[in-house]
């Protein structure tokens, strides 16, 4: 899943100016109508709220034209991020299956590594975005960041090959080294996947974007779609030759994909628009923090204002509290993604034990994370052309919020859905026996229920995904000034990958409660214990969590917007009038603004 993130929140490619972003007012140099000589001053230029303006016209116009170059620039971005999302979806699609089969580490254990790697891959960004940001530059940290990629990614096939069938002689690698090679593979594929995807989708936006808004939102829907193209083709074509050929295949496809990437991104480097770096957001956003905190002697935002002594000037320190205010909503939005992290562990884990044949042709059972991508594909369009304009319609639109409660409660579903398999699947083996099925030269006791019964649960979750994560991203982008708009971004994908670290605490915490492998909520072997019960677990958690959401965004108070395009009719000034009272009403014309429904003072949860 990518949009329009860029973690380190640069400020140099900001178009609105600063106050703007906080509805103040800026000024154009032309006199008053009517003004007396000595009365004369510049004219606040206001936000937008007649209805005689059109608003098409007021749009930003297109200032430049697609040519070949522009389009060849774009291409590889575009096939650059399809290669690289399929790398990195090959690498975590049979995780769990390798590390069981190939490293004999538990499937408890197997499933908090595949947890913590995918929690990482999350977090890095918000390194690579101030790295480019403030050092390097998007271009050198993308080119940086694939050849750190590369080098894992030598690791993990080195970690995977039969060295007795490949290069012949008697000894075969160790299974400490082997899993040497793979963990320290990891850490830098991580690494590597962190830095790219902080900078690739804001790289490619920065080289149409004077071509205006709907060229932007072009490249992000073409930029979506590459995405998944890439996942569909990992967890169907890759997950097959993993799971039915060998690791040692299945992990020399992404190391040769991403060889691919980097050529393709390295070819049009003459060609693509560069802009300067400039200083991280992080860094002044911290610097505002630590100023107003004023060592614990009376604390407050002032202390960080420029007037009092401070830094920062008024923008960048209500940005910051913009920040910070909406951290509470992104905090209850972890436990959400904690349970959607459950497709590459737990519910992996149940579909190894179902029947993974159709007609005698055995599938990959990491194929089912395909019905997540396509409820997306298929869903996405739907809300967007057909639900949300016929809410508005009716003027039932759902606020930002509202939407990403609603995702909340078909992630719960969904597990809810997915204990009850557990407990059907193995009654099914109790009642009708088992099949013994191979996969990756490991044999499982599977239950003769096709593993297709999952797929509900795959598209419960892919369908939460469209309500919480895009709605969260599209809160996350509107409730900061434009210049804080990738920090709070970034920090909102980030909960995706502390999510994924809280998983696996779970996980670890479930464990401890162990007394035998019958009563083990996540056993090493899920045909002994009750998987079931982790399942319900995270449901309640879910649950819980959209309780505490809800509290939350009752009172949240959402950024009201600006209505760009439009005039205020103002009052004109006489000349037996004071300023004073020229000001009110004109405060008073402003206070008439009617907002949306939407953005009224608080979400009406």
């Amino acid at each position: 899943m990518s949009y329009r993130f860029d973690a380190g929140g640069s400020n140099g490619t900001q178009t609105n100016s600063d106050n703007e972003d906080f509805g103040d007012t800026s000024f154009e140099s032309q006199p008053l109508l009517n003004a007396p000589e000595d009365h004369r001053r510049t004219r606040p230029r206001t936000p937008a709220m007649t209805k005689e303006t059109d608003l098409e016209e007021a749009r930003p116009k297109q200032t430049a034209r697609i040519t070949g170059r522009r389009l060849f620039t774009v291409c590889s971005i575009l096939v650059t991020e399809l290669c690289e999302r399929l790398t990195y979806y090959s690498v975590v699609a049979n995780m769990v299956l390798f590390c069981t089969d190939k490293l004999k580490i538990s499937s408890d254990s197997a499933s908090v590594i595949t947890l913590v790697f995918s929690g990482t891959v999350y977090i890095i960004p918000v390194v690579g975005g101030i790295v480019a940001d403030s050092l390097a530059g998007k271009y050198n940290t993308i080119l940086g960041a694939g050849l750190i990629y590369i080098l894992g990614l030598f690791l993990l096939p080195a970690s995977a090959i039969d060295y007795r069938k490949w290069f012949g002689g008697d000894e075969d690698m160790s299974l400490g080294t082997r899993k040497t090679y793979f963990f320290v593979g990891l850490v830098f594929v991580a690494i590597g996947t962190g830095g790219i995807k902080a900078n690739v989708g804001p790289f490619g936006a920065e080289q149409i974007k004077d071509l205006g808004p709907d060229a932007v939102q072009s490249f992000f829907n073409w930029f979506y779609w590459f995405i998944n193209a890439g996942a569909v083709v990992a967890y169907s074509g890759v997950a097959y030759v993993q799971q039915e050929v060998g690791f040692d295949y299945g992990f020399l496809i992404p190391l040769l994909s991403m060889l691919l990437a980097i050529v393709i991104f390295m070819i049009a480097k003459q060609k693509y628009i560069h802009q300067p770096t400039d200083g991280s957001i992080v860094a002044q956003s911290c610097g505002v923090c630590c100023q107003s905190i004023n060592k614990c002697k009376n604390p407050s935002w002032r202390n960080a204002l420029k007037e009092n002594g401070g830094s920062y000037d008024h923008p960048m320190v209500e940005g910051v509290k913009a920040v910070l205010k909406v951290l509470p909503v992104f905090g209850i939005v972890i436990i959400y993604w904690a349970v959607y992290s459950q497709m590459s562990t737990s519910l992996f884990l149940q579909s190894e034990r179902m029947d993974i044949t159709v007609n005698g042709a055995k599938l990959p059972a990491a194929i089912l994370n395909i019905f997540n991508t396509l409820i997306i594909l298929v869903m996405i369009p739907i809300m967007d052309r057909i639900v949300y304009p016929t809410l508005a319609k009716y003027g039932k639109s759902p606020t930002h919020l509202q939407r990403m409660g609603i995702g909340i409660f078909l992630v719960a579903l969904s597990m809810v859905y997915a204990g009850i398999i557990e407990i059907i699947r193995k009654k099914d083996m109790e009642n009708h026996g088992f099949i013994s099925q191979e996969l990756s030269g490991s044999t499982f006791n599977a239950s003769k229920i096709s593993m297709f019964a999952q797929v509900p649960e795959f598209a419960l979750i892919g369908g939460s995904e469209v309500f919480a994560s895009i709605s969260g991203l599209e809160f996350a982008y509107t409730q900061a000034p434009e210049f804080m708009q990738g920090l709070i971004m970034g920090l909102f994908l980030m909960t995706s990958g502390i999510g994924s670290y809280v998983a696996s605490l779970i996980v670890t915490i479930v464990q401890s409660w162990r007394t035998s492998e019958s009563s083990d909520w996540f056993p090493e072997e899920a045909n002994d214990g009750h998987m079931e019960y982790m399942l319900f677990l995270l449901a309640v958690l879910s649950l819980l969590s959209l309780v505490a959401f809800i509290f939350v965004a009752k009172w949240y108070k959402y950024k009201q917007p600006h209505f760009e395009g439009e005039t205020v009719v103002l009052p004109p000034p006489y000349e037996n009038q004071s300023y004073e009272s020229y000001d009110t009403k004109v405060s008073a014309a402003l206070g008439k603004k009617q907002w949306p429904p939407e953005f009224d003072e608080t979400s009406r949860l």
